[in-house]
């Protein structure tokens, strides 16, 4: 078999830190905002004129977290249970032939800092630090087909899970400036149930905590409430 060598363009900036809290599929959360940084010699202006055409961006990336890994030729998605094997092809796992992922982002515009040049995106699905391949325009005639079958994937996730806040983590959001929708965006990742499905079985309250942005998050699951006690900022 051929071998191929390719270069990284650049890397994500992201909210989600850690593997634990990030969405299933990019766009389930649209105030998951970061930055598509691209380095040089990428970072040449011309390299996405005419860009901001397109509302939407194709993102091929690297598994890095788990490249080391290996791959496997069946898989259990979380989708279902964690209990029932699918073939690596038939899933978007990240235990792969090849480590690379596809994810769609919407594109909110391009800046340049530093000697970079920055597309803002949200709605990612991406952990910080993703290697970036490259970057394709989202084309709606051809790349939306809403008479696609989806498998067992057929529709967006749904889970009965709620979501409350202590007064302090509530103050908090209120009162920190630089991510307006962060309350939003907490509640949206909690009411995805982000835990292991194995998790998801056992009963009485559970703790848990995550990173999102700079602020560490922590929260108590009790059957299917949670419960956020704590936002802290990080250095």
């Amino acid at each position: 078999m051929n071998h191929y060598q390719f270069n990284i363009i650049g890397y994500v900036a992201s909210p989600y830190k850690q593997k634990f809290a990030i969405p299933r599929q990019p766009g389930l959360i649209p105030e998951a905002t970061g930055q598509l940084v691209l380095e040089p010699p990428f970072a040449d202006d011309s390299i996405v004129r005419g860009i901001e055409a397109f509302s939407h961006l194709w993102v091929v990336f690297v598994f890095h977290e788990t490249a080391d890994k290996g791959w496997s030729p069946m898989v259990r998605p979380p989708r279902l249970g964690g209990n029932t094997r699918k073939g690596v092809f038939a899933t978007r796992a990240t235990f792969r032939p090849n480590p690379i992922g596809l994810s769609v982002v919407k594109l909110e515009g391009v800046s340049r800092k530093n000697g970079r040049l920055i597309l803002e995106i949200s709605g990612l699905d991406l952990l910080d630090g993703t290697p970036i391949l490259d970057i394709k325009p989202y084309l709606p005639y051809s790349d939306a087909l809403p008479a696609a079958s989806g498998g067992f994937a057929d529709a967006a996730p749904h889970t009965a899970m709620t979501v409350s806040m202590s007064e302090p983590a509530a103050l908090f959001c209120q009162q920190q400036t630089r991510y307006p929708q962060l309350r939003i965006l907490i509640e949206k990742v909690l009411k995805q149930d982000p835990r292991p499905p194995y998790k998801k079985q056992r009963e009485g309250e559970q703790q848990y905590g995550m990173t999102l942005y700079n602020f560490n998050i922590k929260w108590i699951v009790d059957g299917e409430h949670n419960h956020v006690t704590e936002i802290i900022q990080l250095p």
